[in-house]
């Protein structure tokens, strides 16, 4: 049996689906799993609230149900140890999770916790005025500053790009770009940045990682930076970032 929210009709999900069902929509949407029993009674009480809850978000999250008895596997594997258990996933992990018959106000709240805010919304469009408007809402965040001070930077803007950038703490791709702006006045980088903005990640980072052994200490910081968020922006696993980690800190150290 296989169980996703379409509209208002739930599709029963099973050990067969689930990878498609959850795993991979959490990617795009999160997905809400109710893992529940034809015999439990809260189950049956619980069902029609979360329901009718995430109905009303439109599409903004997903419910899943998963039948324990005949998903004992995934039961298992997701320690669910007394049902009704419902569980959040966003990216393909467990985001968050409760356990029993919740009343519809805290069901309410909980989905609240899940469901994209206004300035995520606002990220997603992707334009300058909803950017902006995003920075208004949550100063400092981290992906509408980046991509603020993208849209300034290909317009001349390189100043108020930086400027932006530096109102931003602990975030790889904001300090990657705004080294990657200092960086590009020097012409012997230009090709390096020219290849991986053609889309040459491997090529773009092996010129990077071979300027840094005659760099001045200021001109290797900034190519660290731009590095980084170059790998940050490929992904942990990815197979070129774990071989440029090694060998930029070779290049380093």
């Amino acid at each position: 049996m296989r169980v996703v929210i379409l509209g208002c009709v739930p599709v029963d999900t099973s050990e067969a689906s689930f990878q498609q069902d959850v795993i991979e929509r959490s990617y795009e949407v999160p997905v809400v799993v109710d893992f529940w029993a034809e015999w439990c009674g809260p189950c049956r009480m619980l069902g029609p609230v979360i329901e009718k809850a995430v109905e009303a978000r439109s599409g903004e999250v997903e419910l899943v149900k998963l039948d324990t008895d005949a998903n004992q596997r995934l039961a298992a594997e997701y320690r669910i140890q007394s049902i009704p258990a419902v569980k959040a996933f966003k990216d393909g992990q467990v985001v968050d999770e409760f356990v029993g018959a919740l009343p519809p106000a805290a069901v309410e709240r909980w989905l609240d916790g899940l469901a994209p805010s206004e300035a995520e919304r606002l990220v997603e469009s992707g334009g300058e005025e909803d950017l902006r408007r995003a920075l208004e809402l949550e100063p400092g965040r981290a992906d509408a500053t980046v991509a603020l001070a993208k849209l300034l930077a290909e317009r001349g803007d390189r100043k108020d790009a930086l400027d932006l950038l530096a109102n931003v703490a602990g975030s790889f791709a904001a300090d990657g770009l705004a080294a990657r702006l200092r960086l590009e006045e020097d012409e012997a980088l230009r090709e390096a940045f020219a290849a991986l903005d053609a889309g040459e990640t491997e090529r773009g980072l092996d010129l990077l990682i071979e300027s840094i052994a005659a760099a001045d200490p200021d001109k290797r910081e900034d190519l660290r930076k731009a590095i980084v968020g170059v790998l940050d922006e490929l992904g942990v696993e990815h197979p070129l970032a774990r071989d440029s980690r090694r060998r930029l800190a070779s290049a380093l150290y």
